[in-house]
């Protein structure tokens, strides 16, 4: 069971569509593994609505419609739907999201190694403005002390990393803003598989690993 939480800020943004897309999957992932949050989202959805539901209504013009009809070919938006508790296999327990995104399992991806101890797969989700990555860190391996340049959403997908601010486990959802210091170390008995959502790069702040800043650029898309 998940213990670390989007605010319930976040969750009103989620639930009024305002997030970007990255991060609305991300949130949307983190509902896959959480009832509660689950609950509160729909819940907020229905307030939303009923807000909605209570103005006066506003005539459109023909343009409008000849603009919802131009759409009907798009292809389908990312789907957040929870995925079926029957396939309980890796891509089973995965996020629908990411399993739309991945189009396979963790070991089909491809995976850039950045240290002995981390690599990093990107996933593309349309959104300019965000890297939607996979770290995958081995157990027992550290992420070397890092800083955002910009806010950072984490969502542990397998095994679990701790850092100085706690322990997390899959399901765990963490959010950080810039300037906050951490290195992730993944727990010693399995490998640890992150979704990571970024505005803004690493930099590492060891200066053993300092070289490495101008090759971390925001991989958005």
């Amino acid at each position: 069971m998940a213990k670390f939480h989007p605010s319930i800020d976040l969750l009103t943004e989620y639930a009024a569509g305002n997030l970007p897309l990255a991060q609305s999957a991300c949130v949307a992932a983190h509902l896959n593994y959480c009832e509660s949050c689950q609950r509160t989202a729909v819940q907020l959805q229905e307030a939303g609505s009923a807000l909605f539901g209570a103005l006066d209504p506003v005539p459109v013009g023909d343009s409008v419609l000849d603009s919802v009809l131009a759409r009907l070919d798009e292809d389908a938006p990312l789907s957040y739907a929870q995925a079926p508790e029957a396939d309980q296999t890796e891509v089973g327990r995965t996020p629908a999201i990411l399993q739309r995104l991945m189009k396979g399992d963790f070991s089909e991806l491809v995976w850039r190694k950045v240290t002995e101890s981390l690599r990093i797969s990107y996933l593309k989700t349309g959104d300019p403005g965000y890297e939607f990555a996979l770290y995958h860190i081995k157990a027992g391996g550290k992420i070397p002390d890092h800083d955002h340049r910009g806010s950072e959403m984490t969502l542990v997908l397998q095994g679990g990393f701790s850092d100085a601010n706690g322990s997390y486990h899959e399901g765990d959802f963490i959010y950080r803003a810039a300037n906050d210091t951490h290195a992730p170390t993944a727990l010693q008995s399995e490998d640890c598989i992150c979704l990571a959502v970024l505005d803004a790069p690493l930099k590492f702040t060891n200066w053993k690993y300092r070289w490495m800043n101008p090759f971390l650029q925001l991989r958005a898309g």
